[in-house]
């Protein structure tokens, strides 16, 4: 295993570790069976499976099309490299994300994150088994690899990922910082900047009536700052007390996973319905 995944790993069972000892883990409100089969799935499949397939695609697409530029950025400043897998892995995430909230194709495959009732990080690869395998930003890093880009990467993404996985876990590590009165200006600039848990929870409150939900917002993954420039931002530092997908029908464990080889229901106008 590559050093950065061991990393990445580690930080994943940190997080894990805190939610056993502060929020239980294994007991979350609301949850259900159907609940734990498709967290261990999804996250099984996306590392083992999705992801990659994704990065392993990219490369070979990038050699394909530029059998003499490989390793070219190798030569590049660490800077200059870092602000291409922004723009084109976590920006490009960005809209895939924000897509995902308005093609409702594409929900029915995003879906599978927000119908946990809970938000912890257990969901953080929660989604149906294409959701990753299409997204454009790891099919992105890995031509962004093949070109020699894979030494910046590797410190990019274990990055990219403590910040999601922070931003997911209900072990709030925002919260006693805003509390600080003399540090409220460095977390403005924080919570402008990366996903928080308060601002990433508000895109997953099941509520848009509760004055903290934004549904259709807040979707940026690394940088929140996506979501400040393109105008989706909702920043209350604040928390919904209830998570979830509000008005929607209920969802089998094999539609949430394999969508749309299996589909029970015919849901594909329902979230531009209900505004979910």
């Amino acid at each position: 295993m590559k050093p950065e995944l061991i990393v990445i790993l580690l930080i994943l069972i940190g997080f894990a570790v805190l939610e056993m000892l502060f929020t239980s883990f294994f007991r979350k409100p609301g949850q259900t069976r159907a609940d734990a089969i498709v967290e261990i799935a999804s996250t099984l499949s996306v590392s083992v499976i999705s992801q990659p397939i994704a990065l392993a695609g990219g490369f070979a697409v990038a050699a394909w099309l530029a059998p003499g530029a490989a390793n070219v950025l190798e030569a590049w400043p660490v800077v200059a490299v870092l602000a291409l897998f922004l723009i084109f892995d976590d920006m490009t995430q960005y809209w895939w994300h924000r897509l995902s909230h308005t093609l409702p194709w594409l929900y029915n495959l995003h879906r599978p994150h927000h119908n946990a009732p809970y938000l912890s990080i257990r969901v953080v690869y929660r989604n149906n088994l294409f959701y990753y395998l299409f997204m454009p930003g790891l099919w992105f890093s890995g031509a962004l690899i093949y070109l020699g880009g894979g030494w910046v990467y590797a410190g990019y993404i274990i990055v990219k990922m403590a910040v999601i996985f922070g931003a997911h876990s209900d072990v709030r590590w925002d919260e006693p910082l805003y509390k600080v009165k003399w540090l409220s200006p460095i977390m403005w600039v924080v919570e402008h900047t990366i996903s928080t848990p308060a601002t990433h929870s508000a895109h997953h409150g099941k509520h848009a009536a509760d004055g903290i939900t934004n549904y259709k917002g807040n979707f940026g993954n690394l940088l929140f700052f996506w979501d400040v420039l393109f105008g989706t931002a909702k920043i209350t530092r604040q928390y919904p007390a209830e998570m979830g997908v509000e008005n929607l029908p209920d969802t089998t464990v094999a539609e949430q996973l394999f969508w749309p080889l299996v589909s029970t229901k015919q849901k594909e106008t329902a979230m531009l319905e209900t505004g979910s």
